[in-house]
């Protein structure tokens, strides 16, 4: 229950923090301020992205349906830049379009977003300026409407993350902004693994998890050990008569997601995007191939002038998760993370569902790995 305003259940970020709001004069008052940040992406690396209110993306706002909203934006860019509300039913001149439905906000100066809450859901924020520079930089935020009644819609977990993408050569520390297609850091709330957040979650729960999607292209979301059912986007609540179950769900590019599921099924539980390539981390897009091609006699040649280069390739790149080999600063491995039975072999849009009997209530903690009981753990086949 807050201080004040209407009471809700609030939403967990991954990687992230919900912004603070006051109440004045029967307004729920928020203050964001668009700046150039520095994000970690994952231990061992750090981004010059641009954000709002200290990271990328910008804290979470929650509020209630009905409400009364004003929203103060400061600008601290280098440049002009707007908010457009994703989603959100308000009147024209508040939407955020820079030259059509309003202004752009100069730099250094404050603008005043006011309109009413007049439906609950899963939306999120952005700019609708200079959108190559400012969004290809990491300008975005969620926004979770709640019903006004606490008890429709009601789980147990609410878990939310932004689909985001970066194209940050391997040794640097800014995005290429004008990439189309090849992009090699694919991320949740710019994180990547095994720097994203794990979902703690006790057994028995009804668990939400709502994704924004905010790249260039779709992503289809895959969970294991689990079916859930699709129950919100960005148009609003899904009908329970409209649902079906599924296993992974194609996020469209601007779109929103909602999925729910029973965690009834203890473990530890893959949760990432099903495109290969994005659950990788600094990707050569002109590696060639070299299954099947020895080229040891090439590499001892390019070892005499080139100490510290390594043969890999040619039996898969399976051996990339356990051999160490030398890479710039502030760049991270393609494929990395070490799990209770060896290297995860992960990186990019991946991270765990944790389902666990007893955990508390309130706990979001990581629990460690899942002890599977006697006789669940695949094993290999003695002669």
């Amino acid at each position: 229950m807050p201080r004040n305003g209407r009471p809700y259940n609030p939403v967990v970020t991954l990687n992230g923090w919900t912004l603070p709001w006051r109440m004045k004069d029967g307004w729920k008052e928020f203050h964001l301020i668009a700046e150039p940040v520095v994000r970690e992406m994952a231990p061992g690396m750090k981004a010059n992205l641009w954000g709002y209110n200290g990271q990328s993306p910008g804290p979470t706002i929650e509020c209630v349906e009905g409400d009364k909203v004003r929203i103060f934006v400061t600008n601290k860019l280098p440049e002009h830049t707007t908010i457009h509300w994703h989603g959100i039913l308000l009147p024209s001149g508040m939407d955020g379009v820079g030259g059509l439905s309003q202004p752009q906000i100069p730099v250094g100066k404050t603008f005043v977003y006011e309109f009413e809450m007049k439906k609950s859901g899963t939306f999120m924020y952005h700019p609708h300026a200079d959108e190559m520079v400012q969004m290809a930089m990491g300008m975005m935020g969620f926004l979770v409407v709640h019903p006004k009644d606490p008890n429709l819609h009601r789980v147990d977990r609410d878990f939310v993350f932004l689909i985001n993408a970066y194209a940050i050569d391997p040794g640097s520390r800014t995005p290429r902004v004008s990439e189309m297609m090849n992009f090699d850091l694919w991320s949740w709330n710019s994180r990547v693994f095994p720097g994203i957040d794990t979902l703690a979650v006790r057994r028995g729960d009804r668990v939400r998890i709502r994704m924004g999607n905010l790249t260039m292209t779709n992503h289809p979301i895959h969970l294991h050990g689990y079916d859930f059912e699709v129950t919100g986007t960005d148009g609003g609540w899904v009908k329970p008569t409209a649902r079906w179950p599924e296993v992974t769900v194609d996020i469209p590019v601007g779109a929103m997601r909602a999925i729910e599921f029973d965690a009834n099924e203890p473990g530890d539980w893959a949760f990432h995007c099903h495109k290969s390539h994005h659950t990788m981390n600094a990707m050569g897009h002109s590696v060639p191939t070299m299954i099947g091609v020895d080229h040891r006699d090439v590499a001892r040649k390019i070892i005499t002038l080139i100490p510290d280069y390594m043969v890999m390739g040619e039996r898969g790149m399976a051996d990339m998760g356990e051999m160490e080999m030398p890479i710039p600063e502030n760049t991270l491995p393609m494929m990395t993370g070490q799990g209770p039975f060896g290297p995860i072999e992960m990186g990019g849009m991946f991270t765990v569902v944790k389902v666990r009997e007893g955990l508390a209530r309130n706990s979001y903690a990581d629990p460690g790995w899942y002890k599977h009981p006697p006789g669940t753990v695949a094993y290999e086949l003695k002669a």
